[in-house]
């Protein structure tokens, strides 16, 4: 099993610079890169941002599309190889779509952090917030489980994958632009905010790794 685990497409690659900080990105089709040209997906657009600021490091594409939570924690031991020092969790938005209960979705993300924290592997947690379709309590369980996880376990934690998107002027329009026509996946440019949002906290994450 493990060997055909190895064969799928974001494999490690075989020679990584000693000095590099390794981080696997755990995420669903918003970290593989859903509707896009590779390079204009979110691992290589961080990857570019990183390198233009002279990060030593390298950004794994660990993104399945259509994954949920419970998806990410069935796969996150053996994406926790020994080569990676740090790892972005983005997960939730399939949850979402499927109607999880924030329970489940919870208790799954849990699992992730602990097996990081059982690793020494530094994490850092992107959050997610529930539509308003689901009833408060459901959106208040679901928008609070991300902060409440990374307060108990100590990660980085970046709120929301679209805070770069945020609508100009309160204008859902100037969001519009930057999605693809499903209304769900970023088109190019929006990765481009994406990254430009939560860069800073990548760098954060591989300073703390460098500790």
């Amino acid at each position: 099993m493990h060997k055909v685990l190895m064969g799928i497409p974001f494999l490690w690659p075989a020679m990584l610079q000693a000095d590099e900080v390794v981080i696997a990105a755990l995420g669903d089709s918003l970290t593989q890169g859903f509707g896009l040209v590779a390079e204009q997906g979110f691992v290589p657009q961080l990857q570019a941002w990183l390198d233009s600021r002279g990060a030593e490091v390298q950004v794994i594409n660990a993104g399945v599309s259509g994954d949920t939570t419970a998806g990410g924690l069935s796969r996150v031991a053996w994406t926790l190889t020994p080569e990676v020092d740090a790892l972005i969790v983005a997960l939730g938005g399939n949850d979402l779509l499927r109607g999880i209960d924030p329970s489940v979705s919870r208790a799954n993300l849990d699992g992730i952090l602990k097996a990081a924290d059982a690793a020494q592997v530094d994490v850092l947690l992107v959050g997610m917030q529930a539509p308003g379709n689901y009833g408060p309590e459901y959106k208040e369980a679901f928008d609070a489980m991300y902060p409440d996880l990374a307060w108990e376990y100590g990660t980085l934690f970046a709120p929301s994958f679209f805070a770069g998107l945020d609508a100009d002027g309160g204008d859902p329009a100037s969001v519009r632009a930057d999605m693809q026509p499903d209304g769900i996946h970023p088109n190019a440019g929006g990765v481009a905010k994406i990254v430009a949002a939560l860069g800073p906290e990548v760098l954060a994450l591989i300073e703390r790794a460098e500790e």
